[in-house]
């Protein structure tokens, strides 16, 4: 029995949804607004989300005062691995002189501070679906009630300016709180779309800062390593692509951006060498027949090669390999022509590999053209 329920909470398929701080700003502004006119707070609210069904949210919390009403939720990202989950999404509402819907971010909601972000510099960081589904149901209720005034909303997360540590939004210039993010209005357990959307999102910025030089790693240490190797470097230069190489490098190459190095580790790093752009772990298995044709081609001797097909991990035949500069230059050799082929244009590549203890095992700079007889395909 507990061996079934373990096998069930790892099925993405049996993992519970959840909904965006977007999906929850956009219901605790109808609830607030509501209240504000009819005078008397909802229990709960209903809202119809971008992904076409319909949401009830329970008011957690509330403020009433003689011409603002507050209303607050729980943020509930399902079984997603969320930082913004059980987050307090407040949103405050009161009548303005002004015609209109003002919508602006308050405490904990992070301000535009770089280019290259949906949202234009210097506007709170509420992205264009969640402003449209606040709008939208600020807009009803004008219609629904016939009001003949204009409408401020200002949305609030308490722990926003904590909660955002745990993200990349200082590094996107997003500063003092989250983002009110959601296309869907509802948060898909380890959602690939999310992840691939933040990868976009890193490169434009890094686009609009100017940088020609990007890094892409696959994670924090690996990045950590980069950053030591590339210390010149802006913090927007530096992108944690995670799986994703082939749809990172795809991104780079349409912003025109004429230099990339690829930092990390045996583990994914020997899946690229063979030209694999999604390098999870079920994505494709490490052919060590394909690493032992890469030693046989820098002359590892027989013993060698046969100690590779032995091995248990791409790791361990780093460890094996250590100090053998030829070995690891071809496989970092093979990465940058994989990258190129990929990506068909015109830009230098380079790939660096390091050990787990953050020993570099080896390196090749500045590829820019394919060359067929160095070109190790199995």
């Amino acid at each position: 029995m507990n061996e079934q329920k373990k096998r069930n909470k790892k099925d993405p398929s049996q993992m519970r949804h959840g909904y965006t701080t977007g999906a929850c700003a956009t219901a605790m502004t109808k609830a607030a607004l509501q209240a504000l006119v009819v005078g008397k707070v909802p229990d709960e609210v209903t809202i119809y989300l971008p992904v076409g069904q319909y949401a009830t949210f329970k008011v957690t919390a509330f403020e009433v005062s003689d011409r603002r009403v507050m209303c607050e939720t729980i943020k509930d990202a399902g079984d997603d691995p969320d930082a913004t989950h059980q987050a307090r999404i407040q949103s405050t509402v009161c009548y303005s002189k002004e015609k209109g819907i003002h919508l602006d971010g308050g405490v904990g909601v992070g301000r535009v501070t770089k280019a290259g972000l949906p949202v234009p510099v210097g506007q709170a960081a509420i992205n264009p679906v969640p402003r449209k589904m606040i709008n939208g149901v600020v807009q009803e209720a004008i219609e629904k009630f016939k009001l003949d005034c204009g409408i401020e909303v200002i949305i609030s997360v308490p722990d926003g300016e904590e909660i955002a540590e745990k993200t990349l939004n200082g590094r996107l210039g997003i500063i003092g709180g989250i983002s009110i993010l959601g296309t869907r209005g509802t948060v898909v357990p380890f959602s690939s779309s999310a992840y691939m959307a933040s990868i976009v999102q890193a490169i434009n910025v890094a686009k609009e800062s100017g940088c020609e030089h990007l890094v892409i790693t696959t994670g924090g240490r690996s990045e950590k390593y980069a950053m030591q190797q590339y210390p010149h470097l802006p913090e927007e230069a530096f992108i944690e692509m995670g799986d994703f190489v082939g749809f990172t490098l795809k991104n780079i190459a349409r912003k025109k951006i004429p230099r990339v190095s690829l930092v990390g580790m045996m583990g994914k790093f020997s899946k690229v060498a063979q030209g694999v752009m999604m390098v999870h772990s079920k994505s494709a298995p490490i052919s060590f027949e394909f690493l032992a044709g890469i030693a046989n081609k820098v002359g590892v001797d027989e013993e060698g090669q046969r100690e590779i097909l032995r091995a248990n991990t791409a790791s361990q035949v780093g460890e094996m390999l250590q100090g053998n500069e030829a070995f690891f230059a071809a496989l970092c050799k093979n990465c940058c022509y994989y990258a190129l082929n990929h990506m068909d244009t015109d830009m230098k590549v380079s790939t660096t590999l390091y050990a787990m203890n953050g020993d570099c095992l080896g390196k090749a700079e500045n590829i820019d053209k394919l060359d067929e007889d160095d070109w190790y395909r199995g």
